[in-house]
């Protein structure tokens, strides 16, 4: 029975997709005990990741290359091994399409390719964050053509992931863990499994209850960051500093949260998790204009920062054309290597289309090609900084030296508010 394998750590485990999901998933069950299988199709990342080379910060690239040493963990592009596995964690990327419609192709490749290797007492779960419905309405009837009934032969569940790059005080180990089957004994035993290397499991009625979990939470962040962000807007035109706002209106002790603005939203969720759910609502006729609104609001953010970053310049009578930007940070959030969706990239082809020099600066993040154009990062010297017209902070990391930056800059726009404690006229808060 799969209960007492996973019980007795006897289970192996398979992971789909080693982003920035699975990866730490898979280092996880491992160190837990199981014996685990990676699998993804990027023949690069699987040579480098089987090297014992990690690319997430947030995984040792010790404690992965003991662990493929050890026999623990195997790195392969082959998925004929998914036969060997009792247990397949689908940890795949869901972006959106062009048009702002989910794209769930990589989800159902990962699920056609389970389904060619299912078997009786397989544990399949969903971790990519998707719509209600996906794992009943799309992986379900998948993994069913191979005869197998799924709650009865098979077990199939949806735990949404909730990892946060770069956070050392919340980890997966202790970041409680929704799971929702397709029927209860689903449930039940994809909670156990998760029980095995998670502190604390929160089982669910279903797998749409859990779905809808995920999106509900990033969903309360972007709609407060619109709202901060839409503040931060009206701010601007009445001269009024937000931040100073946010910290005032911070000093309620009860029924206030502090929500902050920036240049734009990040990352691989929140993002894009509203238009999933607004996607989906359509099906039920209800148009989610609220969350659909937020997200616009944040999306239009990054051409305030270019707008506002023209009128600094021209008040200083220059235009962007020939005239030199250094971008500070380009990554998503602080201290992490990720720069997927950051409002970096978009600032920068912005910039690029005005004919601005623009250069960069990431401690974390050595090239960068943006819209075909590549870009190298810069050796912050007080040298690079004095021949800029303007340095435009996106990415507060904690390891610049802000205090070389402003005593050498003779323009500085901090979309993150890291200047603060600077009092200098050359300093421009967003």
């Amino acid at each position: 029975m799969i209960e007492e394998k996973i019980k007795r750590k006897q289970a192996k485990v398979g992971v789909i997709g080693l982003g920035y999901v699975g990866l730490p998933l898979l280092v996880e069950i491992a160190k837990s005990g199981f014996k685990a299988i990676g699998f993804d199709v990027d023949e690069k990342k699987v040579a480098e990741l089987k090297r014992g080379k990690s690319y997430i910060i947030d995984i040792s690239s010790r404690i992965l290359k003991n662990l493929i040493t050890q026999g623990d963990v195997i790195v392969t592009t082959d998925f004929s091994l998914l036969s060997r596995v009792d247990v397949v964690c689908i940890c795949v990327p869901t972006p959106l399409s062009k048009t702002k419609e989910p794209d769930l192709n990589f989800v159902i490749d990962a699920a056609d390719r389970i389904g060619q290797k299912l078997r009786k007492e397989h544990l399949i779960i969903l971790e990519s964050t998707t719509y209600p419905g996906t794992t009943r309405e799309v992986v379900l009837p998948i993994l069913e053509k191979s005869k197998l009934k799924a709650g009865k032969d098979f077990y199939l569940a949806f735990s949404p992931e909730r990892v946060d790059p770069g956070n050392k005080r919340f980890t997966l180990k202790n970041t409680p863990r929704i799971v929702g089957g397709i029927n209860p004994r689903s449930t039940k035993i994809a909670s156990l499994f998760y029980s095995q290397f998670v502190e604390k499991v929160i089982s669910v009625s279903s797998c749409e209850v859990a779905e809808m979990s995920k999106l509900l939470e990033n969903i309360f962040r972007c709609v407060n960051i619109a709202l901060v962000n839409e503040l931060m807007l009206l701010c601007d035109r009445m001269g009024i500093n937000i931040w100073e706002v946010i910290e005032a209106a911070s000093t309620k002790p009860f029924g206030f949260m502090p929500f902050y603005p920036g240049p734009g939203l990040g990352g691989h969720c929140i993002p894009i998790d509203p238009f999933y759910l607004s996607w989906k609502a359509r099906e039920y006729d209800f148009w989610t204009e609220f969350i659909e609104l937020s997200g616009k609001t944040n999306e239009n953010i990054p051409y305030f920062v270019v707008s506002k970053l023209s009128r600094i310049l021209s008040s200083k009578q220059k235009s962007f054309c020939g005239s030199k930007i250094l971008v500070l940070g380009v990554t998503y959030k602080r201290d992490i290597d990720d720069t997927r969706g950051s409002p970096a990239l978009k600032i920068i082809n912005l910039l690029l289309k005005e004919k601005a020099i623009v250069s960069f600066f990431d401690p974390y993040i050595s090239n960068l090609e943006v819209n075909g154009q590549k870009l190298k990062s810069q050796n912050l010297t007080p040298e690079l900084l004095k021949e800029m017209d303007c340095v435009l902070i996106v990415t507060d990391h904690s390891c610049i030296d802000y205090e070389k930056v402003v005593r050498y800059s003779s323009l500085i726009l901090d979309t993150r508010n890291v200047l603060k404690n600077f009092n200098d006229e050359k300093i421009i808060p967003i």
